[in-house]
């Protein structure tokens, strides 16, 4: 059955926003992202699945320099601890990757979870407590495409003291910090995914991922 099918256009559109979403480190430009983008993108962020559609999240804007600043400043902390783990090629490898763009994008975003918001039990939530903040990485990801189809870059930091995040933003001890992201207009989008350029890793071929009925079993 394909009438609820996309147009071969459509379908094309979607699978191009999928294979050529990137994570954007070093390539943000200076432009303003215009109001009526940005609430598109977060109407779609807000348009994800969520567990008995309780809809957790919430979205921090952050353009304020000094508020950019004080983040950045627990990233370069927390990037030396993590560089220390590393060792001989491996490190300094590390040492030549950009890893944030958080000065550099003209807006950082706060993706946040409150894991109250339906009350303590949670239609779908009853076995799996964590399916809440599994709906928080689905507006991501929902965040991530649309951005890419219009055009904007978006980038990932994780290497984040939680708490120092927690005090940067204001955010309450209750509510989960899900996803801090860099968002703009770049200069270009890299072919491939910047770590696999660089080296550090490659993308693993499907057909070792994909098990049948039980664990282990291919087809």
């Amino acid at each position: 059955m394909t009438e609820h099918a996309f147009s071969t256009e459509e379908r094309n559109a979607l699978y191009k926003a999928i294979f050529t979403r990137r994570d954007v480190r070093g390539q943000f430009a200076p432009d303003p992202v215009p109001d009526d983008v940005l609430t598109r993108i977060l109407t779609a962020a807000h348009h994800a699945p969520s567990v008995g559609f309780m809809q957790p999240w919430n979205f921090i804007v952050v353009r304020d320099p000094a508020v950019k600043a004080r983040v950045h400043a627990d990233f370069t902390q927390a990037n030396e601890e993590a560089r220390a783990q590393f060792e001989g090629e491996r490190q300094a490898l590390y040492n030549r990757l950009k890893l944030e763009g958080i000065r550099e994008a003209p807006i950082n975003l706060c993706i946040t979870c409150d894991r109250e918001r339906s009350g303590p039990v949670v239609l779908g939530r009853t076995h799996i407590p964590t399916m809440d903040l599994y709906s928080c990485v689905c507006a991501v990801q929902n965040l991530w495409l649309a951005a890419r189809a219009e055009g904007l870059g978006v980038g990932w930091v994780s290497i984040l003291h939680e708490d120092k995040l927690r005090e940067a933003l204001g955010i309450p001890q209750r509510i989960v910090p899900i996803a801090y992201l860099c968002l703009g207009y770049v200069t270009h989008f890299h072919e491939s995914p910047e770590l696999e350029k660089a080296g550090w890793r490659n993308r693993l071929p499907l057909e070792e991922l994909v098990f049948q009925d039980r664990w282990g079993e291919r087809g």
